[in-house]
């Protein structure tokens, strides 16, 4: 049982969740909660638990959707974690695949969802750094670029 203070729907998803599986997701879920931060608002978007920009912030997203900064889900063979900021940022991306290098994991990695099996293969650390390392204006920032 998650005994963490998390929305009905984001304990509910823990908590259906196998231990061995709650044992790997729920640390790195821990991990991006405790740097995560101000502004972002947490619950459950497309069946995962994630933080998003809350609409009454950016109203004007493309899909009329609260856009998704962090999200993690547990599937069937991995687990994935989603980092939308540094699919948005090109040079974020590069910094944050070269300090896991440096870190001596290997990177499973698409452009922005970090895919694992175990805890080991987590770089906690780069995890939360690179999660606290927008907050809410500069995603946005980002976001708006990009858009044009």
């Amino acid at each position: 049982m998650v005994k963490v203070s998390v929305p009905p729907g984001v304990a509910a998803y823990f908590d259906a969740l196998s231990a061995d599986k709650r044992a790997v997701v729920l640390p790195v879920f821990e991990t991006v909660r405790a740097a995560m931060p101000e502004g972002y608002r947490l619950g459950m978007q497309w069946k995962m638990p994630g933080w998003v920009v809350p609409l009454e912030l950016f109203p004007t997203t493309y899909n009329k959707q609260p856009l998704a900064y962090v999200s993690i889900a547990a599937q069937k063979t991995y687990n994935s974690l989603y980092l939308m900021a540094i699919y948005s940022d090109t040079d974020e991306d590069s910094r944050f695949r070269e300090a896991w290098s440096r870190g001596g994991r290997t990177l499973d990695m698409g452009k922005s969802c970090l895919r694992f099996r175990t805890l080991a293969d987590v770089d906690l650390e780069l995890v939360a750094e690179t999660v606290a390392a927008f907050p809410v204006e500069r995603f946005l920032a980002t976001y708006e670029r990009i858009r044009g």
